[in-house]
């Protein structure tokens, strides 16, 4: 049975708010779903939004829209979280792996790319490694230190 686009959305918050749970974060659920965030962690009283995506593996990159979609009758919307969020955490079903990006880095771009396998052309300049936005195998996903979290 082919899953919806809400019960995949749902699986990946799911998977990344276990994988917060398990490493002793803090974590604020808004009510209802209006936000244009879906969790909120709270850092000794610092607030950071994070809004939650699912990535696919695809040529050896997984792959998110950092954008929300909309429609009305005669077209489509994408609209970006540039304000408001402040990370994105994707989610890819295919290996796993849950991911944390910052908004400001590619909030403005219409698709984001972050490469498993190296690129077929070998380009290492301007590509985004997966390794280092892993979570919770990687250091903190904010940048606030060098903590490691493990799972």
């Amino acid at each position: 049975m082919k899953r919806s686009p809400k019960t995949i959305g749902e699986i990946s918050e799911a998977q990344v708010l276990a994988r917060l749970l398990l490493a002793d974060e803090v974590v604020l659920l808004p009510f209802g779903d209006n936000q244009r965030y879906d969790l909120v962690l709270d850092r000794k009283g610092t607030f950071l939004r994070v809004q939650v995506k699912t990535g696919r593996l695809r040529d050896g990159a997984v792959r998110f829209f950092p954008c929300s979609s909309g429609s009305t009758t005669d077209h489509c919307t994408k609209t970006s979280y540039l304000g408001a969020a402040d990370f994105f955490a994707v989610y890819c079903p295919e290996n796993h792996r849950v991911y944390w990006i910052s908004v400001d880095e590619c909030g403005g771009l219409k698709e984001c790319s972050l490469r498993v396998d190296q690129a077929r052309n070998g380009q290492v300049r301007n590509t985004r490694l997966a390794s280092d936005y892993e979570y919770p195998m990687g250091s903190d996903p904010t940048g606030e230190g060098d903590r490691l979290i493990s799972g």
